[in-house]
């Protein structure tokens, strides 16, 4: 029951600022390039805060503290946007929010990974978060009171959703939040299994001294970029497609139906992971982007977007567990929310800059059409990498263990 408050506790935030983030900052008359420039900021400010906050839950073993840091900076600019409509102070204050918000995942998953070990079930805990965020946006879509249209009425449920997620974190007991693993010396094991030491028994390595920039780890790291470099515009753009290209008012169902149809697959996770292994989950989950660009472009209008964000049960429902899987077999507990750090923000917020930095120039200047094709291709480009390397991943796997 803890582990489900604490990712509902989470993914409330999520639900109201990854969908209408851009539908806030376009409200206050940025340009799309502009716009595109603010994302990359926020998005550079995202990359640095998981980093800073996991330095402090690592060393000194405590998440819950920070977490409630980073929830509390989020609701104070939530205030803060609520009452001023000032463009330069919404500039100063966004990338302020983002550095909150986006340490809230990496720290979550760190933790809860470590406490759950080899036998836990992440993914049931994250399909809740997942479902958190699929009932938040429905209830924005259709919600009659500060419908979230307007720069105000977002922040509005910036705050309220702020303030729920603290209360939910507190409700958890503080010995959820704290990694009092042991740390031994270990003998790594291979990429494609999770490896936990057991409490009470006989300890399994969990690889502290491995190399982590090893080759098969540079590999699954590089599909992982060219990913989320190719989701980029999925992420941050569409909602605009729909508002401006679409002339349609769905945004909450536009990812509501990307946020439902991820939730069993993520909740499957565990076993899609244990039958076909991380990497070739990642490599599927990619070659999905290219249909997902292919029906959009396709069919332009609302039911073309409308079967492509059904798509998104495989490219993040599958993608999201492979990769956390990935990363945490490559990364010890004591050093897990570092593992996840690389992943939400090397591997995900590098990407997701570039993405946004392009993204707003491409869409001004040759429009939403050139802004698909073009980054259709970055998928194309993860999914030949992981063929390329196919052949010597079990050898790469051996030379991972020194």
């Amino acid at each position: 029951m803890y582990w489900s408050l604490a990712f509902i506790g989470a993914f409330l935030v999520y639900g109201v600022l990854t969908p209408y983030l851009v539908i806030l900052i376009r409200d206050y008359g940025f340009s799309h390039s502009a716009l595109g420039i603010l994302l990359a900021v926020c998005e550079a400010m995202a990359i640095a805060s998981p980093f800073a906050m996991s330095f402090f839950a690592d060393r000194f073993g405590r998440y819950r503290p920070v977490m409630l840091v980073s929830l509390v900076s989020s609701l104070i600019c939530g205030v803060i946007l609520f009452q001023s409509n000032q463009l330069l102070l919404c500039a100063v204050v966004l990338p302020v929010l983002a550095f909150s918000y986006r340490a809230l995942q990496p720290l979550l998953d760190a933790i809860s990974t470590i406490k759950l070990g080899k036998e836990g079930n992440y993914g049931k805990y994250r399909a809740i978060g997942s479902l958190t965020f699929f009932l938040v946006v429905i209830f924005l879509q259709f919600t009659p009171i500060f419908a979230p249209k307007t720069a105000s009425n977002i922040a509005f449920w910036i705050i309220l959703s702020g303030a729920l997620s603290i209360v939910l974190m507190l409700i958890v007991p503080v010995s959820y939040f704290i990694n009092d693993y042991d740390r031994p010396a270990a003998v790594p094991p291979s990429l494609n299994v999770e490896h936990f030491p057991e409490r009470g028994g006989a300890t399994q390595h969990y690889g502290a001294e491995r190399r982590l920039w090893s080759p098969l780890f540079i590999i699954g790291f590089a599909i992982i970029c060219s990913n989320r470099l190719a989701m980029s515009p999925i992420n941050n753009f569409l909602s605009l497609y729909v508002v401006e290209h679409l002339k349609w008012d769905a945004v909450g169902i536009m990812w509501g139906l990307s946020s439902g149809s991820e939730i069993i697959f993520i909740f499957l996770s565990k076993r899609l992971i244990q039958r076909f292994k991380a990497l070739p989950l990642m490599a599927f989950a990619t070659s999905v982007i290219i249909l997902r660009y292919a029906i959009i472009l396709l069919f332009p209008s609302s039911a073309g977007v409308a079967a492509s964000q059904l798509t998104h049960s495989i490219c993040f429902g599958v993608f999201h567990p492979a990769a956390v899987a990935f990363i945490t077999s490559c990364v010890p507990p004591s050093r897990r929310a570092l593992g996840m750090s690389l992943y939400l923000s090397l591997g995900t917020g590098v990407p997701t800059l570039i993405g946004n930095l392009a993204g707003g120039f491409i869409v001004e200047y040759f429009g939403y059409e050139r802004l698909f094709m073009s980054f259709s291709l970055f998928a194309v480009i993860g999914l030949l990498l992981y063929f390329i390397t196919r052949k010597h991943t079990r050898r790469l796997s051996q030379e991972n263990n020194p």
